[in-house]
């Protein structure tokens, strides 16, 4: 902060001066320098000696929160300060309300004199401050006329494709003209980081392992090469933090994509910034190269939502998050089991309790393992060996599942309208009983309340009716991102984390059958991009005679 000549011993006059980034559009009249010549040269015209100056370069009248206000406006609490001195009301604020608090009632409680030079206020002359409240509203409409030409300005720009975030994002640098340009040092890490995810780590561990290679943080980088100190934490420079490679992983600029409009303020007087639903966003492809591919990006994804959690000695299943039970839909539990002949890792149903809720749906790891990956091997090779045989195989098999999906949506959805109607026609004929006289109002009031809510809850199940119909009439099996998957390897020989999570969307698992008296069990394994493959009986369906 910026002092002058002022004797601890004795009060001092605060000199404030203030000046916004919009400010500075308006010349030098407004400038830091020239506020801090008018009031020097007005307290050494009115033989003020002790006086202090507190400056907020860059700051917006329209809130308080200005760290040279807050010092302020502290030594005028601890009695330090007589009078402030400002060049005009606009200098001090440009919120109407909280100006007239301060300047009206808490200063003068306090007692502290206040003047604005220019406008001729002065708290002592009661007479002559009549117009300063009418001047303070006209110091808020300009703030006001302000925001809505930037807010304008802003939208034009962003409605045009151009980048509105300030910053490029990590991976990226900003070129001459805005345009992001892949960075060669950070783009690696950025992939490493997605490569790790879609291996099925959690952003948790990531940033564990960037730590342990010795990565440094996007902070670290921007103070090696800007000096900016906002992120850097010279005692851990490579201390990755969770909430980081969230970001990075939710980032769709890495898919080469411009995504404006995510968040905004919820007006000129508030910082606070909301998030904007998607259907406020405005998305446009291809405006700067992709560090990300689309199928690696909707893996990430996928893996997200299936959120692991570890076995209590720190274990993570392989299927952990992918396997669920056929019959109530929950995920299978990852457990290890001991007996006094040996130990094994089993997933079971995670609503099993004995008799009650599901039943156990128990199969064994290694098990579950073998299957998968017989079912990779055949899926991959008939991939390879007749990729248009294939294509057309998948289409016929999606055509169907969609189609099945599509008319049973469409039965339901044909008599729950016919119900909403039905209900319209019950409410009426209640609310003319009970206008003439045939229902009391206790009565009415108790089935128009049932039959409302019954219509209500089918109004909202018709609108997720109606677009499971629409999703089924416009869904298109993207064949070619598995394609391109398959493509990437010869024959699978192992099932790994990373090699699963690539291919499978999920594995379904079904109760065992021993009614062969041998112990049979089924498993659906959805593939991503092309969902569950179907093309003989045999395909998915695997027996294996296991121990219990």
């Amino acid at each position: 902060m910026n002092r002058q000549l002022f004797n601890s011993s004795e009060k001092w006059a605060a000199l404030y001066v203030r000046l916004s980034r919009d400010d500075e559009n308006e010349g030098d009249s407004n400038s830091i320098a020239h506020q801090i010549e008018i009031l020097t040269k007005y307290v050494k015209d009115h033989g003020i000696t002790s006086y202090k100056v507190y400056k907020d370069d860059g700051y917006s009248g329209t809130s308080f929160k200005r760290p040279g206000f807050q010092e302020m406006l502290a030594d005028i609490e601890a009695g330090l300060v007589s009078m402030v001195i400002v060049k005009d009301m606009s200098r001090f604020g440009r919120n109407y309300l909280e100006v007239g608090l301060y300047t009206e009632i808490r200063f003068p409680e306090m007692g502290v004199r206040f003047i604005a030079v220019n406008d001729g206020v002065d708290s002592e002359d009661q007479m002559g401050n009549d117009f300063t409240p009418f001047r303070n509203i006209i110091n808020e409409w300009y703030a006001k006329d302000t925001s809505k030409k930037i807010r304008a300005v802003f939208r034009n720009k962003g409605m045009s494709g151009q980048r509105l975030a300030t910053n490029a994002p990590y991976g990226y640098i900003k070129g001459e003209d805005g345009h992001l340009l892949v960075d060669n040092e950070t783009a690696p890490v950025v992939e490493l980081i997605f490569q790790l995810c879609a291996e099925g780590n959690g952003p948790g561990k990531i940033a564990r392992m960037l730590k342990e290679r010795g990565i440094p943080t996007p902070g670290t980088i921007e103070f090696q090469r800007t000096g900016r100190t906002r992120n850097y934490h010279p005692d851990n420079p490579c201390g990755w933090n969770e909430s980081t490679i969230i970001n990075i992983l939710e980032q769709d600029a890495y898919l080469g994509r411009t995504t404006n409009f995510k968040t905004t303020k919820l007006s000129y007087k508030s910082k606070k910034t909301i998030e904007n639903t998607p259907d406020k966003w405005v998305v446009f492809e291809d405006t700067h190269k992709a560090i990300i591919d689309p199928e690696t990006w909707e893996i990430v994804r996928k893996a997200r939502e299936q959120r692991r959690r570890p076995t209590k000695m720190g274990e993570m299943g392989m299927f952990s998050g992918l396997a669920y039970c056929a019959d109530c839909g929950a995920r299978l539990y990852h457990c290890r089991t001991t007996s006094w002949t040996h130990e094994q890792e089993c997933y079971t149903c995670s609503t099993y309790r004995g008799k009650k809720g599901c039943s156990a749906h128990y199969i064994r790891a290694v098990v579950l393992e073998q299957l998968v990956l017989q079912n990779l091997q055949r899926v991959v090779a008939y991939a390879q060996e007749d990729e248009d045989e294939f294509v057309r195989r998948v289409m016929e098999n999606k055509t169907v599942v969609q189609r099945a999906e599509q008319e049973q949506a469409k039965r339901t959805l044909e008599k729950q309208e016919r119900r909403i109607n039905e209900l319209d026609a019950i409410i009426q004929r209640l609310y003319e009983d009970h206008v003439m006289g045939k229902l009391n109002a206790e009565r009415f009031a108790k089935l128009s309340e049932g039959y409302e809510k019954e219509q209500s809850d089918l109004k909202q199940s018709v609108e997720t009716l109606r677009a499971i119909v629409n999703a089924a009439e416009t869904q298109a099996v993207n064949i070619q991102s598995f394609l391109k998957i398959v493509k990437k390897y010869t024959e699978p020989t192992e099932l790994t984390p990373a090699l699963l999570r690539e291919f499978v969307e999920k594995v379904v698992v079904h109760a065992p059958d021993k009614s062969s008296g041998h112990r049979i069990q089924r498993i659906d394994i959805h593939y991503n991009f092309i969902g569950k493959i179907d093309f003989s009986p045999e395909f998915s369906r695997y027996s294996k005679k296991t121990t219990a």
